[in-house]
């Protein structure tokens, strides 16, 4: 599907876009501020005041007033409610646990950005069809709390070679390299988290290596397969809220090891470094890191 160019005041949903200047005007928009939480509040025992448990955001849930508004036209109208219907309806996310559907907003002063859940209610008033003119209740279900920015970035790195005069006779396989510092030869992974809250990286790993372990420099959090990929093999690890998991380019699991922790690997805001290690006889594995930049507010 092709990413719709969006202006200020709009959004974008399945394909479908809403908001000012367009055939689907928006009156009232609630849920783009605070998430819900949860948390409760205990008595103290014996004394005044209650104890707060931790809070836990819950689903960023927007409810969306706005109606189809195309005039002496009802064709039109009925197109553009087919349309949302086909958004909330798409099997590929209604029946897959953990899909979710992207819904871009544009807002003043701000890139667009993305927030992603479902399409929970789609309903519309039938009394005035006749006349191009269908008011729309419409609720989305943000499963992320996060917003994130509307472009993916990449980065691709090699393993990094150690050594600065080249090997000593005899050498023999595997070979242990590193993307650290060593003989003035360095080779990071810079990234950059533009937003204000963490950032969910989807990793990569083509082979052939063994062990690969991803290291965030500036947090100390590292994640390490326990695997042995061969040349055309890969694992990917997706550390995204929902989405995760590690698996193989077979569709099977790809193992953590224990002290590997995916719900904590996250790129912090602001640029950081990813460095990785791996068992590699031929220097050729590679690794690929995609991340959204993440934002708490709009």
């Amino acid at each position: 599907m092709t990413r719709l160019d969006l202006k200020d005041w709009q959004l974008d949903l399945g394909g479908v876009l809403l908001g000012h200047g367009t055939a689907i005007p928006i009156a009232e928009i609630d849920g783009l501020a605070r998430p819900g939480g949860r948390g409760e509040l205990t008595d103290q025992p014996g004394a005044d005041g209650t104890w707060p448990a931790p809070d836990w955001y819950g689903e960023r849930k927007l409810r969306i007033d706005c109606a189809i508004k195309t005039p002496g036209d009802p064709a039109a109208a009925r197109a553009l409610l087919a349309h949302l219907q086909e958004a909330a309806d798409e099997p590929a996310v209604r029946t897959v646990g953990g899909a979710v559907t992207p819904l871009r907003i544009k807002w003043p002063g701000a890139p667009t950005k993305v927030l992603f859940g479902r399409l929970r209610k789609l309903d519309a008033e039938w009394s005035k069809a006749a006349l191009g003119w269908l008011p729309l209740d419409l609720e989305f279900d943000g499963t992320d709390p996060a917003f994130y920015a509307d472009d993916e970035q990449q980065v691709s790195l090699r393993l990094g070679w150690l050594s600065s005069g080249g090997f000593t006779a005899p050498v023999m396989a595997p070979i242990r390299v590193s993307s650290g510092e060593s003989g003035g030869q360095r080779r990071p992974g810079w990234v950059t988290n533009a937003g204000s809250v963490a950032a969910w990286p989807v990793i990569t790993v083509y082979g052939p290596c063994a062990n690969p372990r991803v290291t965030v420099v500036e947090t100390g959090r590292f994640l390490q397969l326990d695997v042995a990929l061969e040349e055309g093999q890969w694992a990917r690890i997706d550390t995204r809220p929902g989405q995760r998991h590690a698996a193989r380019e077979n569709g099977g699991v790809a193992q953590l090891t224990a002290d590997s922790d995916i719900t904590r690997f996250c790129i912090p805001p602001g640029r950081s470094e990813i460095r990785w290690t791996a068992s590699d006889p031929t220097g050729t594995s590679r690794l690929h890191v995609a991340w959204r930049d993440a934002y708490q507010t709009l």
